[in-house]
């Protein structure tokens, strides 16, 4: 009997008609000798509705009574979509992460999986009976000390990945409301093309950019223990998007005979993310310019910086510091930055949020000359300015204005050739001073 552990999002189970289609799948499935577990989201947004109420009650909410909160959404879909199995004649139980022995660690609302105790869900697929589990959470700590813990939004993809993991399965299959990952958001791309395969470590970049098809946590966690990931639409039929390492030999259920497996594509998509805001420190004296006295408290309260630019005055006497973080971590990271900028001297502390990031990704990053440059020409030719650039072996990220942030997915997207239509482009040789020219 193989073993194959599906997740549904909250679009997936949003009402009960919903559930009784993902019920009448999972049957389907058991019905051809599989044995299923079963990772779900809360009902369609009643995670933000929970939040909403409980801040009606407290505007800031602890962080333990809200976790326990907004356990209890999944807890809802489970039981629901147990029930429905049970209609259709099919034997399920219900499980809490807790209960589906999920154990975690760190802090209230951003914790981590550490280990996964799968035998009690092992005991109940051995038995014929499908396992549906609460995604999104675990317990830390055990007896009268432990704590229900949520993983952060996006949770419930790692919740199934890492039980997949632990059960040993064939492939773990993400349910959501598109059918695959799209060479770029077909909602602002209507050029976007459905990507029959996909590396891990092109994922990764991807949803960490701000592709919101995966969490980039379940995507390391594939990659890790290498295990084929698979995103389909609860919506319909179709083969959806294999994540898998490049070359990678798949399960025959999940090889396309006869396709091309898109393998050899030097860029794989284009991500945009409107979820960024700059921070400038201007001023930093030369005696206090150390970036670790900056950037260390930042860390240490689990804010993530990404692009980072950092100049001299004129005269060399002062530094500013500009970087970027989720427009989300605004506001406590200027009370760390804040604070921090006070102790090093600086003149004063700016912000924009008036900025997005547009990403090209692939794995002919990192070794194509000429990528860059030409993804900076494009944007230039149609003067979208550029206003800071990070980069990594697989990615090249512009931070543009966000009124312009779109309109530069969709001509970084056509201008490397991502559409079904398009022809791959010819890296030109560029001069560095023109690439210096461009980036402002």
């Amino acid at each position: 009997m193989g073993v194959i552990v599906q997740k549904y999002g909250g679009s997936s189970v949003a009402d009960v008609a919903r559930i009784q289609a993902v019920a009448a799948r999972i049957a389907a499935r058991v019905a051809g000798g599989d044995g299923v577990a079963v990772v779900v989201s809360a009902m369609g947004d009643t995670t933000d509705e929970l939040i909403a109420l409980a801040q009606r009650v407290h505007p800031d909410p602890a962080a333990r009574e809200l976790d326990l909160l907004m356990s209890t959404g999944e807890t809802v879909a489970s039981v629901l979509l147990a029930l429905a199995l049970q209609s259709r004649g099919v034997r399920a139980q219900a499980l809490t992460g807790a209960q589906a022995g999920i154990y975690t660690c760190g802090t209230h609302r951003r914790a981590a999986i550490v280990a996964v105790d799968a035998r009690r869900v092992r005991d109940l697929l051995d038995a014929g009976e499908v396992a549906i589990v609460t995604g999104f959470q675990g317990v830390r700590g055990a007896g009268p000390d432990s704590e229900i813990t949520t993983l952060g939004r996006g949770g419930s993809d790692t919740s199934a990945v890492a039980l997949a993991v632990a059960l040993a399965a064939d492939w773990c299959e993400i349910y959501t409301d598109v059918d695959g990952i799209y060479t770029a958001d077909p909602r602002v791309v209507p050029q976007a093309r459905r990507l029959r395969r996909i590396d891990y470590t092109a994922m990764l970049e991807l949803a960490q950019q701000g592709a919101r098809v995966m969490h980039p946590r379940s995507v390391e966690l594939g990659s890790v223990y290498g295990l084929p990931i698979v995103v389909r639409s609860s919506f319909g039929g179709g083969p959806g998007t294999v994540i898998a390492a490049a070359g990678a030999d798949l399960p025959p259920a999940l090889a396309y005979r006869g396709d091309p497996m898109e393998l050899d594509n030097k860029i794989s998509g284009v991500a945009h993310d409107r979820d960024v805001a700059r921070i400038t420190v201007t001023g930093v004296p030369q005696a206090n310019r150390r970036l670790h006295r900056l950037f260390t408290p930042l860390a240490a309260a689990g804010i993530n910086v990404d692009a980072i630019a950092y100049a001299l005055d004129s005269e060399g006497h002062a530094a500013d510091c500009t970087f970027t973080v989720a427009e989300s971590d605004l506001g406590r990271a200027l009370q760390v930055v804040g604070a921090t900028a006070v102790e090093l001297g600086a003149r004063e502390v700016r912000t924009r949020r008036d900025v997005g990031k547009v990403s090209l990704i692939g794995l002919g990053v990192q070794d194509t000359p000429g990528l860059a440059a030409q993804a900076f020409a494009v944007l230039a030719a149609a003067g979208i300015p550029i206003e800071m650039v990070t980069t990594s072996q697989i990615r090249i990220s512009c931070i543009v204005p966000e009124t312009r942030l779109e309109e530069a997915a969709r001509l970084l997207h056509q201008a490397f050739g991502l559409g079904a239509a398009d022809e791959l482009p010819t890296v030109a040789p560029v001069a560095p001073a023109e690439v210096a020219a461009w980036v402002g």
